[in-house]
């Protein structure tokens, strides 16, 4: 996600760029000298300070993305006071930027999460470390998290879970005006389901998200969970100095991040006890206990700050990237009700005839379309719009040369919308990705980030949402509330829709 810096240096150095990605889009040829952070495009300071103060561009950052692309090439620059990013919204040239990163790649040298940490005293998790540290715990949790059978340990985990999620939808149905089969604000309920999933890998326990009566507890740390993204996106649009004259935004930040903390340390604190009390006289093989991520933390001896810092940081990343993808595909799928059969006929041939059992991870991970439904969601709508790096070196981006310490915001969101990439950029039509077409450039749609930086929860992610979609139109068949509008999404530093998403959850 994009996040704020200060430019460290204005020096700007001739290198070479790396001949074998040859001349992109835009760019004058090879013989033509590279320039410098000077000759890049953009808008003036003034405008694009109305665009996003004067006409709700915070909200719209993804838009702006697909603007900018538009007015000013693949590569432009845009200030705010001292702080300038170059953005780049053509994948040849984000494969170009991203294959020339170091071993420990770095999103930012200042984040308002990370300086959060700093001022409570609290350890950095996975989302915030740098350097060193983020390069240890990325080795620690890798082989926990990124290997297909690590994920695949937890299908058993998760389909209690999915369970779960049907029968609340079913319980939520027509509790307000409209159809007696309408949920309102699915996003919600999904937010539950995200926050029950994850926490039942990361912790071993349930925390009653999926229950009628929602405990307290509970309830307060998806609230701080909706609510974070939004002081973000405020705290980083918003010069450090002004953070005293206007303390609301950072004081809501801080806010939402101890009261995660506090809800992640109750239940890490229970873990340990519970393992400590079940370890007594027994071996590790008896005990139970190794069935969560955070008893592996504790087997590793990670420092006790540390495995907090890392538990509620994936607590955080484990609800908004299936909550949000989940809510779309639904949204989309009730919309093209022939793509909706189709896949419904999918799963059900993978399970047999007349079988009401729940697919195994293997089984889901081999269905294309179930694939093909995901991946096109996540193609229109991008968790994580813009993504960003500080390079470390000086780099080579086109036709410039992009000193080191410079912010680079990646626009995912325009390369997913590219109709040179993808005909008909904003329809929903999965069978682009099963051989319908010219295959699009492999940059294009990166919506789990690449390399080292790349999603950790990826494969866990894609398991959740290929689960939840198979359980839910096995039991529903899922319509649009009627006389709905379309639902537009809006920048919240996640991607998220602009208003409730309603849908009708009929029975089979």
């Amino acid at each position: 996600m994009t996040q704020t810096f200060k430019l460290a240096s204005r020096v700007f150095h001739r290198v070479r760029c790396p001949p074998e990605l040859g001349a992109s889009r835009g760019s004058r040829g090879s013989d033509s000298a590279p320039r410098g952070l000077a000759d890049i495009p953009g808008p003036s300071a003034p405008g694009f300070l109305a665009e996003l103060f004067c006409k709700g561009g915070l909200s719209r950052l993804h838009e702006l993305q697909v603007q900018g692309a538009a007015r000013f090439g693949p590569v432009w620059l845009a200030s705010f006071g001292t702080v300038r990013t170059v953005y780049v919204a053509t994948p040849t040239l984000v494969e170009q930027l991203l294959r020339q990163e170091g071993p420990r790649p770095e999103r930012c040298s200042f984040s308002p999460w990370a300086e959060h940490r700093r001022r409570r005293q609290r350890a950095c998790g996975l989302l915030t470390a740098e350097g060193e540290e983020w390069q240890r715990l990325r080795s620690l949790l890798a082989p926990l998290l990124l290997r297909p059978q690590a994920a695949a340990r937890y299908a058993g985990t998760l389909h209690d879970v999915v369970g779960d999620l049907v029968r609340r939808l079913r319980r939520q149905r027509g509790l307000g005006a409209g159809p007696p089969a309408l949920v309102r604000d699915v996003a919600g309920e999904f937010y539950k389901f995200g926050l029950e999933g994850i926490a039942a890998v990361l912790l071993g326990s349930r925390l009653g998200c999926l229950e009628a009566e929602v405990p307290p507890d509970t309830e307060t740390f998806i609230r701080a969970v909706r609510s974070v993204f939004v002081s973000t996106l405020l705290t980083m649009a918003m010069p450090s100095w002004l953070h005293r004259l206007v303390p609301g935004p950072w004081g809501r930040l801080c806010r939402d991040w101890d009261q995660m903390f506090a809800f992640a340390q109750q239940h890490v604190e229970r873990r340990e006890a519970e393992g400590a009390m079940r370890s007594q006289g027994k071996s590790e093989e008896d005990t139970g206990f190794g069935a969560h991520l955070t008893y592996f933390l504790f087997r590793e001896e990670l420092p006790a700050p540390s495995i907090l810092g890392n538990v509620t940081e994936l607590l955080l990343a484990g609800v908004d990237t299936v909550s949000n993808t989940l809510s779309w595909a639904l949204y989309e799928l009730s919309r093209h009700p022939e793509v909706q059969m189709a896949l419904r006929s999918e799963i059900t041939a993978a399970l047999g005839p007349g079988s009401s059992a729940h697919p195994s991870a293997t089984a889901l991970s081999q269905l294309p379309l179930l694939k093909a439904v995901v991946k096109e969601v996540l193609r229109l709508y991008p968790v994580v719009p813009g993504n960003s790096r500080v390079p470390d070196k000086d780099i080579c981006v086109g036709d410039y040369i992009i000193p080191k310490n410079t912010l680079v915001t990646l626009c995912h969101y325009a390369t997913s919308r590219d109709p040179a990439q993808f005909p008909e950029p904003n329809s929903f039509r999965p069978a682009r990705w099963l051989g319908d077409g010219p295959a699009s450039h492999p940059f294009a749609s990166l919506p789990f980030g690449f390399g080292k930086r790349s999603c950790m929860g990826r494969r866990l992610a894609e398991l959740e949402l290929q689960m939840a979609l198979a359980q839910i139109l096995i039991h529903f068949e899922v319509q649009p509330e009627p006389g709905a509008a379309p639902v537009r999404p809006m920048t919240r530093t996640v991607l998220v829709p602009e208003r409730s998403i309603n849908l009708q959850f009929v029975d089979r």
